[in-house]
């Protein structure tokens, strides 16, 4: 079983940054591949990044390449989402997602995918 606990969330202006973090319980956070999702009002969830468990394997969405990165310290049981350059559109719930791989190298980029949730953070960009 593994607990996720999502916070750096807030209210920024167009243009600012954000870090979110997701810690995580249970000492096999290094098995898990990791990824930030989002879901705005009346959108579906979407994904936004994601990282294998060895932090070699980096995934982006389209919408956010460039301007989020996301990282990982497997000594704090940690994945953060660096978000520069925010935009209105990034607006959203953030929801960090864990999934138990066999793979160090492997990260998925689909929900479904993911065993464990966080509760969520919420991101909002003025214009």
């Amino acid at each position: 079983q593994v607990q996720l606990v999502e916070s750096g969330g807030g209210l920024v202006q167009a243009g600012g940054s954000l870090r979110l973090s997701c810690a995580a319980s249970g000492r096999t956070f290094s098995f898990y591949a990791m990824g930030w999702f989002r879901q705005a009002p009346g959108k579906e969830r979407e994904f936004v990044a994601g990282i294998s468990p060895n932090g070699g394997i980096r995934y982006y969405a389209d919408s956010v390449k460039g301007r989020f990165t996301i990282s990982r310290d497997n000594a704090k049981n940690t994945v953060y989402l660096q978000m520069n350059s925010l935009k209105p559109e990034d607006t959203a719930v953030y929801y960090c997602g864990a999934d138990l791989v066999s793979n160090p190298a492997v990260v998925f980029r689909t929900g479904r995918e993911y065993d464990y949730w966080g509760q969520g953070t919420q991101v909002t960009v003025s214009a």
